[in-house]
């Protein structure tokens, strides 16, 4: 039976403390084996057990939930979302479905009329892989349906945009302009800017989009967390990657609606690891904050993106053999900045994607441990993809976690092998082999980089099917994982990563209640293959129902 971290006496009809929510005739995950039924207290989980335990902690002003035998999880923690972006992208124009370029011209006249005349056409999250058959967009192209107006359209991965002529002109690109460090400006076989701009040569263009306002940022956080709510995400880490004042805003807002009891998504802020000094100087360390939000630490970059080319790799490219990536973050500066973070205190996670960029981000890692400081300190590598068969039990044997993105590894492998070759994708999204050598996962979306949606994360993660449906039996099976660890990589494993194991993660007395209700039993290994038609019945934030299918 269940261990109980409380019992309770009873005085005539009513227990000592009434529970204000239980849950019965379910099937409740806990970190030990499965419960019928639990209670809530407040925002904490009570008690877990028996319907006959939990029974006798039922009040004349409970809420019984009869959960009819449905499949009860903690409260899913995406490690890795840029919460803002999401919410905001789901009110601009959308490519990534776009199967053709006539799809894609139809969408651009739509957006371009229907908006205001001196607003800049912005999104995007084009593939062109899909809509394009695999090459990069020009200019010209986007001409054709907007002229007139400024256009900046970042690929799906958001390490690369497209823009039109009169962006070009009004940023003053052209043929004369110098790659910036860490950027790449694409460019014809005369040397004149296609249009594309590849990691930090967006930034030729991004200073000159009107920041957002007030009202937007609201409106587009309110999106996200009703995205949020649907899918049965109770916590986010948030990389956000707004500009300094539009990210002082945001977490104006973020306290504003927590406040009011409107912030239906807990939140762990992260700021850029190059302006570690706005918060370190006035004393904020690791877990600064409350249940709802809180500055978790830094987020910095040391290389771009695979389907960018600009994953930093020990061999060129396939695709482009004149190319080994980019170092989007001189390795001297990112050292630097990593040694002053720990030092300070503060959760530090950086994103790598190629080989090399891993190799070096882990020797940096271990070079600041052994330097001392900051025991605690829980080192991230977001996204993790393509490792060496080297490197990847360095990440165990160093105790730094695997911030990973399993939906990436459905949508990569259409086209990574072709990048990368064959022989180098072995390696990559290695969720099963890292668990082996003793690593954290902790799994995320990147929204809007992939869907909000966890399901579909440990549905990849279990079947590693393509989304061209190429591998029906997965894309290199052998890295293949269970259910359950999955599912612990996207609740225990994040938690973890922000240091709120204590808090959440688990279905346990004294922990949040923050849990779900869903359609299937995903950890059933006879619903394996269907995971993915799972849907969230039911989400509770802090004993709360903030959702209800």
């Amino acid at each position: 039976m269940l261990a109980f971290a409380i019992s309770f006496l009873l005085y005539g009809l009513e227990p000592i403390v009434p529970a204000e929510t239980v849950l019965l005739n379910g099937k409740i995950a806990t970190p030990w084996q499965d419960a019928q039924a639990l209670a809530i207290w407040k925002d904490r989980i009570l008690a877990v057990g028996t319907n006959e335990e939990i029974k006798s902690l039922v009040g004349s002003k409970t809420q019984v939930i009869d959960l009819q035998g449905k499949r009860v999880v903690p409260g899913f923690y995406d490690s890795h979302t840029h919460f803002m972006g999401g919410g905001r992208l789901l009110n601009q124009i959308y490519l990534k479905d776009c199967p053709d370029e006539a799809s894609v011209g139809k969408l651009l006249k739509h957006f371009d009329q229907k908006l205001p005349r001196d607003r800049w056409l912005l999104g995007g999250n084009w593939d062109h892989d899909r809509a394009f058959q695999g090459k990069l967009p020009t200019a010209a192209f986007f001409d054709q349906f907007v002229k007139d107006r400024p256009l900046f359209l970042s690929r799906y991965d958001g390490h690369m945009a497209v823009v039109n002529t009169a962006t070009l002109k009004l940023a003053g690109i052209t043929a004369a302009t110098k790659d910036p460090t860490g950027g790449v400006i694409e460019r014809d076989a005369q040397g004149n800017p296609t249009g594309i701009l590849k990691d930090n040569a967006m930034g030729l263009v991004e200073h000159l989009i009107p920041q957002m306002s007030d009202e937007e940022i609201l409106e587009s956080v309110k999106s996200a967390l009703e995205e949020a709510r649907k899918f049965g995400v109770t916590s986010v880490q948030d990389m956000d990657g707004s500009d300094a004042r539009t990210r002082q805003k945001l977490l104006r807002i973020y306290q504003q609606l927590a406040k009011k009891g409107e912030l239906t998504c807990r939140v762990d802020m992260r700021w850029p690891i190059a302006a570690q000094e706005e918060i370190s100087r006035i004393g904020v360390q690791a877990e600064f904050g409350n249940d709802y939000i809180r500055i978790g630490g830094v987020k910095g970059f040391m290389d771009g993106s695979l389907g960018s080319s600009t994953a930093k790799m020990f061999d060129p490219y396939v695709i482009n053999p004149n190319t080994t990536g980019v170092f989007v973050t001189p390795r001297d500066t990112m050292q630097k900045l990593i040694r002053s973070a720990a030092q300070a205190k503060l959760s530090v996670a950086v994103h790598a994607i190629g080989d090399q960029a891993n190799a070096e981000l882990l020797s940096m890692y271990e070079q600041v441990t052994r330097e001392g400081g900051y025991p605690d300190a829980r080192f991230r590598i977001e996204h993790a993809q393509h490792l060496r068969a080297e490197d990847i039990r360095r990440f165990g044997k160093s105790g730094i976690v695997a911030s990973m993105q399993p939906y990436h590894c459905s949508d990569d492998g259409r086209w990574a092998e072709g990048r990368i070759g064959a022989k180098r994708c072995q390696t990559t999204y290695a969720f099963k082999t890292l668990l082996e050598t003793g690593a954290v996962l902790a799994f995320g979306s990147d929204w809007p980089v992939a869907p909000l949606d966890p399901i579909t994360g440990i549905d990849s993660a279990v079947n590693r099917r393509t989304l061209d449906g190429k591998y029906p039996d997965g894309w290199i099976p052998e890295q293949k994982i269970g259910a359950r660890a999955a599912l612990d990589a996207y609740t225990r494993g994040s938690a973890f990563a922000a240091h709120q194991e204590k808090s959440k993660g688990s279905i346990e007395p004294g922990k949040l209640a923050d849990l779900i209700v869903l359609s299937k039993d995903i950890l059933d290994p006879k619903e394996a293959s269907t995971i993915g038609e799972t849907r969230v019945l039911k989400t509770i934030v802090g004993g709360k129902v903030v959702f209800q299918k």
